[in-house]
């Protein structure tokens, strides 16, 4: 779950959700951008369902004691969390390979340094699956295909920083950046001359990127649940976050003119 909080509620969207938005930034840009041709659906398969093993913990938020606020993709339990991440990835690579092999390295990427077993055994095995998927898909000693590889990634990232971009931060709020993105997105691109891209808000509706991949400007409709501190304390999270209705944000991606 993202969660956003504010002075009497939480803002929420769910993970699943949020890479949803990621697969239709994905699908939007530019075809040159994607290089390889012949992975292009997978690599828009693997950026629409990089988060699809949240979809089960999203279904049924959970209260922190401790932050007194919902668990976050941010600080959810680390060995529940672990445990969905395998699901979501098996269910990925049945689905292809190739976009199982992105997703497994995209979770390994931003774990790898923990030091707590659970994570430890984790990373273990996804550098096993990573191994072998490499092997099947004839990438092992291909250094441009290995290239290729490793830009696909990038692209995953960058649509997975863009969806979050609307997600974390307030509307129009320039102001109270989140930090993940106060230098920019950190993916670098040959075709940005190697510069983070770096967006902001024009408006409430408008986020400006220093940079676009996009064919054009792009609308997209993000899903979200206001949930009112108030309800939680008289029904708990789990009920006030199921009797809170969907809203839906409308956002405009588009290139400094």
């Amino acid at each position: 779950m993202i969660v956003l909080e504010r002075e009497q509620s939480f803002l929420m969207v769910t993970q699943n959700d949020h890479a949803q938005i990621a697969g239709v930034i994905a699908r939007n840009c530019k075809e040159d951008y994607f290089f390889d041709d012949n992975r292009t659906n997978e690599v828009l398969l693997a950026i629409k369902e990089h988060d699809r093993g949240w979809i089960e913990m999203d279904s049924s938020p959970v209260w922190n004691d401790k932050t007194e606020k919902p668990y976050s993709f941010i600080d959810y339990p680390l060995s529940l969390k672990i445990t969905f991440y395998k699901k979501g990835l098996e269910e990925v690579e049945k689905l292809s390979k190739y976009a199982g092999l992105l997703c497994s390295l995209h979770y390994a990427s931003f774990i790898q340094d923990s030091s707590e077993q659970v994570v430890r055994e984790f990373w273990k095995e996804e550098k096993q699956r990573q191994e072998q998927l490499s092997k099947d898909l004839q990438l092992t000693g291909n250094e441009l295909k290995q290239e290729t590889l490793m830009y696909h990634l990038d692209l995953l990232k960058f649509c997975d920083y863009l969806s979050l971009y609307i997600s974390l931060n307030e509307p129009g709020d320039n102001k109270g950046t989140h930090p993940f993105f106060r230098n920019g997105f950190p993916q670098l691109f040959s075709f940005v001359t190697d510069k983070p891209i770096i967006a902001h808000w024009e408006n409430q509706e408008t986020v400006s990127l220093s940079f676009s991949p996009l064919k054009g400007e792009l609308a997209v409709k993000l899903p979200y649940k206001t949930v009112m501190k108030d309800q939680i304390e008289e029904h708990g999270i789990l009920q006030a976050y199921k009797d809170t209705p969907v809203s839906i944000r409308k956002v405009t991606f588009s290139q400094e003119s």
